[in-house]
């Protein structure tokens, strides 16, 4: 029996702002292209016939990567400033266990995660281990802005404004090793991707709430008890 059953009608609550829902997507989206395009850079898998010239593959699958980044960089900024300029769910609160509740809802969400338990704790927004993973997450995302804008600075041209950056690639041991991290880091976070996916379907099929649905319509629904104590909490 679905907590919904138990705690009376469902209500529908405001969980994600726009700009927690667009940065996630712009960042979602160029995950995956410079996912496809680093790795063809890294491993070219095209063979066009005739001068590269005339084509221009790499080249142009380079400038993509470029672009594909920009997106990445401001999405995952917008982000980290809205976490501390937005109201309610998209605060960094959401993602530190600073407070007792917080921390014994990790536990509590780690169980249920590991099939201990059979239900997580109620939380209308991140539950405090999705919070906590997301920590890493954006410490990974910040890892692969640092490493691949020294990596684009040492081949920038002289006088470029992105040369700037090439301290970067000196912080990460040079050029070969920033290229390693990079790497490394770019399946790290693949590997995040299928398990959020699988988090996400599972939240969703156990508590009935919409979780999937909310990070495009930015709505949850929830029990009124909880809405109401939801609603306490966030009171100044």
């Amino acid at each position: 029996m679905s907590s919904a059953e138990t705690e009376g009608p469902l209500v529908c609550v405001r969980v994600w702002d726009h700009v927690v829902r667009s940065t996630h997507w712009i960042i979602a989206l160029s995950i995956a292209v410079l996912v496809v395009t680093g790795l063809y850079i890294g491993h070219p898998f095209l063979l066009a016939p005739g001068p590269a010239g005339d084509h221009f593959v790499m080249g142009t699958t380079k400038v993509v990567h470029f672009y594909a980044a920009i997106a990445f960089t401001l999405a995952v900024l917008a982000r980290i400033a809205w976490m501390f300029l937005g109201q309610g769910h998209a605060r960094w609160r959401e993602f530190l266990p600073v407070d007792r509740d917080r921390r014994v809802g990790l536990w509590h969400a780690l169980q249920f995660y590991m099939f201990m338990r059979k239900r997580p704790d109620p939380a209308i927004g991140h539950n405090p281990a999705a919070g906590f993973t997301y920590v890493g997450v954006f410490g990974l995302y910040l890892v692969m802005i640092a490493t691949g804008m020294g990596l684009y600075a040492a081949g920038a041209s002289v006088g470029s404004p992105f040369r700037a950056f090439e301290f970067l690639l000196r912080l990460a041991g040079g050029a070969q090793t920033a290229t390693w991290i990079h790497h490394v880091v770019m399946w790290l976070l693949l590997g995040f991707v299928v398990h959020h996916v699988y988090s996400a379907v599972l939240t969703a099929v156990v508590e009935r709430n919409g979780v999937i649905d909310s990070i495009v319509s930015g709505n949850k629904w929830v029990p009124a008890s909880e809405a109401r104590d939801d609603a306490a909490r966030a009171r100044p």
